[in-house]
């Protein structure tokens, strides 16, 4: 064994840092005895080539500094202490633990009983302390050069408001894309290459959400039945980049070509937000194995149950919690997400079920110290930050409940487009709320229509054509007898189960994805759309598909005639929103005439062009409504405090099974133009159709169409119309129910409608 200079270290940075003449190691663990530091020679080494006692230690941190240690060197501890599960300590030195602050993580789990830190079989379970050495079947952590030419890169910096998310698989994105390079298929320069970046930008978004790019595990449970943990949410190093997704090595050169993506998407203008997993780990609950924190300090970084420390509160599902009470594991989530803008340039967060993090022992708490330290961070607190407002504990749906600077993923808007399209009733006042960005569950706290995260669909649940061709979902690849996944998906399969040949209903879904589609990007708010929704790609009906890494997840590219027309109709859609910022407001619409002015920026209408009354937003049979957004309001400013101003656009809305005559709204010789209709095999019209305010215009039962208003003034088309007729209301009145977006209490005294 070659004798290895041994000097005494700092406590900081955490993790293994190297220098330029050598490398510094820190670990912190508040209740170990003593530390080893073990270095290995390969990833094949049965055991470690040299341990070193880590004899320093400053603030519970143990650190070493050694000269001779280069990049690429692998890595692991052994921590001492006391076993003894019943009081939460599960030190065990017989296993090789991955460092929490491992910038590069070698090799996967060869999952055996020695994995864990008792004896598997044991009638006294995890109270047997297992012995046996376990390096052989462990990942190694791999110290790493940091240096990379960035170049010029700059932050695209993209309002939020103007932001249009994609959220894809790094490897389901590319693996079967003609149009990247074979060998770089599945990987971070699969998607930083030219072939995918063209059809991202040729797309129109702004940003694309990542499936978690932490390192995780492959469960157990999972590998003994030939699958994975495919959607990559069981973390182990929160910075450390997934070496699978790496196509030029995995001893650190995944830093270094992860980096070359996010370099290459930025050029592009394109935004990278992680979808980040930190409300708990790989390591399950008191009968998982070891792999790292547990055996680092388990007390510190998870949170165990105050009655019985040998179990874990688990709000997440999973489990365990990562315990963000304790300063340490708060500290190493902010250190991991300061690294991932710093150093590796992201553009933002979606924080999985990011309820979880801002629980304390009364509930989730939104003056925990998480939201404070970020709030404060001057790195954290610029960059998007996406939440995941709920968990599965008690109290743990928080739509509409994040502090201001947080956007949301808006479950209500996914359930409620949902439900109107279906046609369920009484959904008309919601619908309304949520096109206009959800000011009933927003505006209150001060925070704007971009807090709202738009979906329809996304990685959790059906594809877009999925959800309008299954009734149930069809889970039983994953080998759990169908009993996984969500059973309430709000989804219609438009007459028959799956796939059919019969016409009437294949034209029935393509119309309702047009119409999902349509209201997505079209909604005040933030769209995200899931890959290959804007394609119709499909999963067979399987609406949990975390563990398929196969052809199921992976996005085809061959597209038959239909598949091309939605691709198309997508590309214009959101064309249609960027061009036009009526459709992306930073401010609330007020639904009332702006002071000092005589312009409404939203009006509301019944199918007969009367402006809805309160016993219609009560009905639970109105399934209709029309729509008139003000593009010439004045209360939307540029940089420069310049009014932004836009045209007119009208909305007809059907969500009957019947079709509906509408009358177009406005005074007497106005002409607006029919840009799109969901009825058309092409969604918009190769050349716009002319109606004058007070014409019928038929809307198909279960469409919408969008126009836009081309002769006269704006101000002319905000009234009922000039034509107006009455429009028979179904007696049977639903009492409470949900009406359209109201004046903000502090404005209606203001009103001239109201004085």
């Amino acid at each position: 064994m070659t004798p290895v200079k041994i000097w005494l270290g700092y406590p900081y940075p955490l993790g293994a840092t190297w220098l330029g003449s050598g490398v510094n190691f820190a670990i912190f663990s508040e209740m170990a005895t003593s530390v080893d530091l073990c270095l290995f020679d390969n990833i094949d080494s049965p055991q470690e080539n040299i341990r070193i006692p880590m004899t320093e230690q400053t603030d519970q941190v143990w650190h070493v500094f050694l000269p001779d240690v280069r990049p690429g060197q692998l890595y692991g501890y052994r921590v001492y202490g006391p076993y003894d599960p019943e009081r939460g300590m599960r030190f065990n030195s017989s296993k090789l633990l991955i460092d929490p602050y491992a910038k590069a993580i070698v090799g996967q789990v060869n999952w055996a009983d020695e994995m864990f830190g008792y004896v598997v079989g044991d009638a006294n379970e995890d109270l047997a302390r297992d012995f046996r050495d376990d390096a052989w079947g462990m990942p190694k952590a791999a110290v790493i050069d940091h240096a990379f030419d960035w170049g010029d890169d700059k932050r695209p910096a993209i309002p939020l408001h103007s932001s249009i998310i994609y959220e894809m698989h790094v490897k389901g994105f590319t693996r079967l894309c003609p149009d990247v390079p074979p060998e770089l298929r599945g990987t971070y320069a699969g998607v930083g290459s030219a072939g995918a970046i063209k059809y991202l930008t040729n797309l129109g978004i702004t940003a694309v959400e990542l499936l978690p790019v932490h390192q995780h595990i492959d469960d157990k449970i999972l590998v003994d039945r030939g699958l994975v943990n495919y959607w990559g949410y069981n973390t182990i190093g929160f910075f450390a980049p997934e070496a699978k997704y790496s196509s030029s090595g995995v001893m650190g050169e995944q830093v270094s070509e992860f980096k070359g993506m996010v370099r290459n998407l930025h050029a592009a203008g394109i935004e990278v937000i992680l979808d980040v997993v930190y409300n708990h780990t790989a390591e399950g609950n008191h009968l998982g194995p070891t792999l790292s924190f547990r055996g680092v300090d388990n007390p510190a970084y998870y949170w165990l149950s105050p009655d019985n420390p040998r179990q874990y509160m688990d709000f997440t599902g999973t489990g365990n919690t990562f315990n963000l009470l304790h300063p340490r594991t708060l500290q190493l989530v902010m250190d991991s997400l300061r690294y991932w803008v710093n150093d590796m340039h992201v553009d933002g967060f979606r924080f999985d079920l990011a309820s979880t993090l801002a629980r304390d022992d009364k509930g989730v708490n939104k003056l925990h110290a998480f939201f404070e330290i970020i709030h404060q961070d001057p790195v954290l607190s610029q960059v998007k930050l996406i939440a995941e407002p709920w968990d599965v504990g008690e109290g743990g749906y928080q739509v509409g409940n994040f502090p201001v600077l947080w956007a949301e993923w808006n479950g209500k808007y996914r359930d409620e487009v949902r439900r109107f399209w279906k046609g369920d009733e009484g959904r008309i006042g919601e619908i309304a709320y949520r096109l206009t960005g959800s000011p009933d569950l927003y505006q209150h706290s001060g925070r704007r229509p971009y807090a709202s995260i738009n979906f329809v669909t996304a990685h959790d649940g059906f594809t877009l054509n999925d959800l309008v061709s299954y009734n149930e979902k069809h889970n039983e690849a994953n080998g759990e007898e169908n009993r996984d996944g969500d059973n309430t998906n709000n989804s219609w399969n438009c007459g028959a189960e799956g796939p059919t040949d019969d016409p009437e209903i294949n034209a029935l879904r393509a119309r309702q994805r047009r119409n999902f589609l349509t209201t997505l990007f079209l909604s005040q708010g933030v769209p995200m759309l899931l890959a290959g929704d804007e394609w119709a790609r499909t999963q067979n009906g399987n609406n949990n598909t975390y563990c398929q890494d196969n052809e199921l997840n992976w996005l085809a590219w061959e597209h038959n005639d239909e598949q091309k027309e939605l691709l198309t109709f997508t590309k214009k859609l959101i064309q249609l929103r960027r061009e036009h910022p009526v459709f992306r407001r930073p401010k609330f619409f007020q639904g009332r005439r702006i002071r000092g002015t005589d312009i409404r920026d939203v009006m509301w209408f019944n199918p007969g062009g009367n402006e809805m009354t309160d016993e219609e937003w009560s009905s639970p049979f109105v399934r209709a409504i029309e729509v008139l957004l003000s593009g010439d309001t004045i209360d939307v400013l540029s940089f420069e405090g310049e009014p932004i101003r836009d045209e007119t656009f009208l909305f007809l809305i059907n969500a009957h099974f019947e079709p509906l005559p509408f009358v177009l709204p406005g005074e007497e010789h106005l002409e607006w133009l029919l840009m799109l209709d969901t009825a058309e095999e092409h969604g918009f019209l190769p050349e716009p159709q002319k109606f004058a305010s007070g014409d019928d215009v038929e809307v198909i039962g279960r469409g919408m169409k969008l126009l836009k208003l081309a002769t006269g003034a704006q101000a002319r088309a905000r009234h009922e119309s000039w034509k107006k007729r009455q429009v028979q209301l179904p007696r049977d009145v639903m009492p409470g129910a949900a009406k359209p977006p109201p004046l903000p209490e502090t404005d209606k005294e203001e009103s001239p409608e109201t004085k």
